[in-house]
């Protein structure tokens, strides 16, 4: 006999640190304080109550709630199931939610009260009949009812751990799935590049969907560290946190720092318990950098990365005379740029990213196409995944991000995808042809624009008619600030939209 063991999982993590410190803080938010052995106790009654009902691997459990210690435990209590766990944008709009949920055949349904009353009248639509639970005290009696044993069941490192939704208000977003192992090894690099260790108390400010959220809980976990749930982003709340629990770490988007840093209430003595900040999501401008570093006085790590996976740091050490840079991808993660023509290029150059990653998603979920069209192979027949991005990097192989080759609008950290919303705006009966584009927003980063083609015996007053028509159907991440006609779109030959040509024009006129 060999001695033979399997990686930890998730649930292995929680388990372990369940055992050895079980008085220790696991998870905070405003209502309640979670030991590791509490964490390792509810989350093993989530995984039977699952299993029970025949709820296990490779089936989705989705995940519809604001941020509490429950989302977590309901998170973990999936991966001691080795199910799949589904959380969902709750920016969306109601047909976006629903799509998601047919699209990932949810076998169950966790919701916090607030979701069940805006979605309950809609979910008798669902082809499924699942399970559902909403937090509170129907939740409670039933996780109760449920042994804390853990489950003897032994997860594989290869099964799909998680679908992550890129976006969604109309049709069919593309569901990421990651594999257990992956996963995991993804949270053992980032933990690593941003210096987490046993003290260390993270906060949570960024709904759980996310990945930046993620980072932030699973960071704390691998490490047997804390971390603070917040279900809202207040500036105040989240300074009084920081000097309450010694906060040492944070992960957040450019567009929260810029709020702390102008809040009448901060101050550096205020946030001198950080040793790291973290910044992602989104590009962080110089100017902004700067006044972080000077006003935190700790570590500022900025991280571009994929859902699909993929992660850059820009480390402390490296950031002189390289502001605008993202840095060099982390442990395990490879990347090249090529031209048009999928020729690979030399360092100095610009031309689209590609990558490898030692977390790679397995596929994009139902959506075998999509997959095909993110995978090159280069000269030497190795695979990398196509990130629709354009960058360049300096001769040292600093990566700096260019440009978006997808039309992807980044607002405040969030994702927004032009096709979800020109599909609604083209509904406005008065609509003939859209195009949304990104466009600078001095406090989100870029903000949608609409330009439309009017049909006929429409005239350009109606424009503030289709605005409000657009925004009371996008979710609250996805508005519009502003329509703008036009009497045609600038098209290639083959009918596509030329974006760039548009956004080109806007700043030339700006």
């Amino acid at each position: 006999m060999t001695f033979d063991i399997r990686a930890p999982l998730f649930g292995d993590f929680v388990r372990l640190n369940g055992k050895w410190y079980p008085d220790k803080p696991a998870l905070i938010d405003e209502q309640k304080v979670l030991s590791w052995s509490e964490l390792d106790r509810r989350s093993s009654q989530v995984a039977n109550g699952l299993l029970e009902r025949g709820i296990g691997s490779g089936h989705s459990v989705a995940i519809v709630m604001s941020n509490s210690v429950e989302f977590a435990e309901i998170l973990f209590g999936i991966f001691k199931a080795g199910a799949m766990a589904v959380p969902l944008n709750l920016a969306v709009t109601d047909d976006g939610i629903l799509e998601m949920m047919r699209d990932c055949d949810a076998h169950a349904i966790f919701f916090s009260p607030d979701q069940f009353a805006r979605l309950s009248p809609r979910l008798s639509a669902l082809p499924s009949k699942p399970f559902i639970a909403t937090c509170g005290e129907t939740y409670e009696r039933w996780r109760d009812a449920q042994s804390h044993v853990a489950p003897k069941i032994t997860v594989g490192e290869d099964d799909p751990c998680n679908i992550i939704y890129s976006s969604g208000t109309t049709g069919v977003p593309k569901g990421i799935k990651h594999a257990y192992r992956r996963r995991v090894q993804s949270m053992y690099e980032l933990a690593l590049a941003h210096r987490y260790h046993f003290a260390a108390v993270s906060i949570c400010p960024i709904g759980l969907y996310s990945n930046i959220a993620w980072a932030s809980l699973f960071c704390a976990l691998i490490s047997g560290g804390t971390c603070i749930i917040r279900s809202t982003f207040d500036v105040e709340d989240w300074l009084n946190s920081v000097e309450r629990y010694g906060v040492t770490h944070t992960f957040m988007v450019p567009i929260q720092f810029q709020r702390l840093l102008d809040a009448p209430g901060f101050r550096s003595e205020r946030v001198a318990s950080l040793e790291a900040v973290i910044s992602g999501g989104s590009p962080l401008l110089g100017d902004l950098k700067k006044r972080i570093s000077r006003a935190f006085g700790c570590h500022l790590i900025e991280l571009y990365g994929l859902t699909e996976g993929f992660l850059t740091t820009l480390q402390p050490e490296e950031a002189e005379g390289r502001l605008a840079s993202v840095g060099k991808p982390l442990r395990g993660h490879d990347y090249i740029l090529v031209d048009e023509k999928d020729h690979v290029l030399p360092w100095g150059s610009t031309g689209e990213i590609c990558v490898r990653s030692v977390h790679w998603m397995i596929e994009y979920h139902n959506r075998p196409d999509a997959t095909g069209e993110i995978k090159y192979c280069d000269p030497d027949g190795q695979l990398w995944l196509r990130t629709g991005d354009i960058g360049r990097t300096d001769l040292d192989g600093y990566l700096y991000i260019t440009d978006r080759k997808k039309d992807m609008i980044l607002s405040g950290g969030q994702n927004i995808y032009p096709i979800d919303l020109e599909a609604v705006i083209s509904l406005h009966p008065a609509v003939s042809e859209v195009a949304v584009i990104g466009v600078p927003h001095v406090e989100w980063g870029e903000t949608p624009l609409a330009l439309v083609v009017l049909k006929p015996d429409n005239g350009p007053k109606v424009a503030r008619d289709i605005l409000s028509f657009a925004n009371e159907r996008l979710g609250n991440r996805q508005k519009l600030s502003d329509v703008q006609v036009r009497e045609d779109l600038p098209r290639n030959p083959n009918g596509k939209v030329l974006k760039r040509i548009l956004r080109d024009a806007l700043m030339r006129n700006t």
